[in-house]
């Protein structure tokens, strides 16, 4: 990276936070100073841009359109996706992809999840929520710490799922700087829990954030080149469907981490869901990754906080430093079980609170993570926690299936699988 002033950086967590902080944004200020603009310049630009997505949101919720694209899974399949249908979800950076999967193959799955835990006594030996990143429900959780049930393991290794993943990775650049950050063609499996939701529950729901890092995205050498247009000046020349540089960077550790660099979250509807029942929002406006990243050099921040960005715990969206993007934010459609959902990686995301909730609110999360070197680092550690029957690294370590003997095992991995968990082909 060429540039007239180099950021220092922080390859693992600076032990002193605040004064990594005032330095950090001490350096950004410079270089972008350094290119003949002033950082109020800079977020003028920005500003100006998303307002305009804004206005335009607003205007569309107004007039009752649905902003969430909505793409057929039957067009992904056979290649008859539109460039406009393409166009509208690059600008959206969101999208419900319908029948993904067979509404009654996902209602059978939901079934055999239930009987899965129900076999294995997971009720009588729940502990708890082992973080504090998912409320729960009543007696029963909520989101249930299970990653190798059968249901969940044919859903990833799916020729179904594979086709979708690779539709949303063919959307980013994927090669430049003279390198292929990843393969858009082979996903890494990346195994996450279930949500389900009974009826007549009451939730809090989940406050705005967004999930790719924390300071990390400040302070680690390649997210300062993965966001270099966002601190040397040259904001116009930003694009948040760019992955130069976002497969190599490290992240800090926390409870909230994800050790992958997803290309999209997503979750796979195991219910029918209605866009009135406690339902996933967005706002839908990829390129707002800039306001939320320039927004703490301004002013009216103590120099030492990032917007109350820190280490161990979710980058929040909120009210007082973000009120622009929160006009934004909007909620998915009805689903119906076998469609999936998925939003940029970047992207602002809540859950809203539901009281008294009209039907069952089940989902199997399942991103779109790329092989990659990061990915493929990930991938061992994967592998061994599938072989033993443990909860994977990223998340408490509660190993409830460790001794389940039907879950899912290596000898029921098809070549999907395999290749997403780094194993080599079957002779």
């Amino acid at each position: 990276m060429t540039t007239a002033t180099e950021l220092p950086h922080w390859e693992a967590t600076p032990e002193d936070l605040k004064a990594a902080t005032r330095e950090i944004k001490a350096a950004i200020r410079a270089r972008i100073e350094a290119s003949g603009r002033t950082v109020e310049e800079i977020w003028e630009v920005v500003t100006a841009q998303l307002t305009e997505k804004v206005e335009e949101i607003e205007a569309a919720k107004a007039r009752g359109e649905n902003v969430w694209p909505v793409i057929e899974y039957t067009d992904i399949e056979a290649g008859t996706v539109t460039p406009e249908q393409l166009a509208y979800l690059k600008s959206r950076g969101c999208v419900v992809i319908r029948g993904h999967f067979p509404r009654e193959q996902a209602l059978q799955w939901d079934q055999d999840i239930v009987d899965y835990v129900e076999r294995n006594h997971f009720f009588e030996d729940y502990k708890g929520p082992a973080d504090d990143f998912f409320g729960s429900v009543g007696s029963k959780p909520e989101i249930f710490p299970v990653y190798w049930s059968p249901a969940q393991m044919q859903a990833r290794q799916s020729d179904r799922m594979a086709n979708v993943q690779s539709f949303l990775n063919h959307l980013w650049t994927y090669e430049s700087e003279g390198k292929q950050w990843f393969d858009p063609d082979r996903d890494s499996l990346y195994p996450d829990r279930i949500r389900r939701r009974p009826p007549g529950a009451s939730s809090g729901g989940l406050g705005a954030h967004l999930d790719p890092g924390t300071l990390d995205l400040w302070m680690t050498e390649a997210y300062q080149q993965a966001f270099r247009h966002l601190f040397d000046g040259s904001v116009e020349a930003y694009d948040p469907w760019d992955a130069s540089f976002r497969t190599d960077g490290p992240q800090y550790p926390g409870t909230t981490m994800c050790s992958v660099f997803r290309t999209f979250q997503g979750w796979t509807a195991l219910s029918d869901m209605a866009h009135d029942q406690g339902v996933l929002h967005t706002v839908p406006i990829p390129e707002a990754m800039a306001y939320l990243m320039l927004r703490p050099l301004l002013d009216d921040v103590a120099e030492d906080d990032m917007c109350g960005t820190t280490v161990n715990q979710v980058f929040p969206a909120i009210e007082q430093w973000h009120p622009l993007l929160m006009r934004a934010l909007v909620g998915i459609p009805d689903v119906q079980a076998g469609d999936s959902v998925w939003w940029h990686c970047d992207m602002i995301h809540s859950v809203a609170p539901v009281t008294d909730q009209q039907g069952w609110g089940n989902v199997m999360y399942i991103p779109a993570a790329p092989w990659c070197g990061r990915n493929a680092r990930y991938a061992d550690k994967v592998r061994a926690a599938f072989e033993a029957g443990e909860s994977p690294s990223d998340f408490p370590e509660e190993h409830y299936e460790r001794t389940w003997p039907d879950r899912f095992q290596p000898s029921q991995l098809n070549a999907t699988g395999r290749r997403g968990l780094g194993m080599p082909p079957q002779g």
